[in-house]
């Protein structure tokens, strides 16, 4: 999951920084610390209790050459003692490209929690609605997906660099 523009003024938008529809004229964007950050800075650990919530940049954890923001202490030690429990499935990409081949980009706040391979209820990020209740439907095309996941990770260093 990168930090775009689109993700930066929705998280401004969001926590209170903007009027949601203001106008903000194009600027670079700051310097992001080591690795990239994970789900545009919502805490992972937070889509598992009252819904995202943006993290803090004093509580941060790196892991899987992410950059890892949280709410509170508690959900990042929660994090530390099972980061694959809480990481989006499928490398954060979207089941529905993923099954058709590609790696898509998602919105961290289209998201949905289905029961994952082995039966525990998982972390699905989407592109955007459609795709969602598509998959929530459908939930064999989750399943379809993980099977179809192996063959694309290997495309992630080469579609989407540092």
């Amino acid at each position: 999951m990168w930090l775009t523009r689109r993700h930066l003024l929705r998280v401004a938008a969001i926590g209170g920084l903007l009027p949601v529809g203001a106008g903000v004229r194009a600027s670079p964007l700051p310097p992001l610390p080591a690795g990239r950050i994970a789900l545009a800075g919502f805490d992972v650990v937070s889509y598992f209790l009252d819904g995202p919530e943006p993290g803090r940049p004093a509580y941060e954890v790196s892991w899987a050459g992410r950059t890892w923001r949280f709410a509170r202490a508690a959900n990042r030690e929660a994090f530390r003692a099972a980061p694959a429990a809480y990481a989006p499935r499928l490398g954060g990409f979207d089941p529905v490209g993923v099954l058709a081949g590609r790696l898509v980009d998602t919105d961290p706040l289209v998201y949905a929690r289905l029961p994952g391979p082995d039966g525990t209820e998982r972390l699905y990020l989407f592109r955007n609605d459609a795709h969602r209740l598509r998959v929530i439907a459908e939930p064999r095309l989750g399943a379809e997906a993980e099977a179809r996941w192996p063959s694309l990770h290997d495309q992630i260093d080469s579609d989407f660099p540092d």
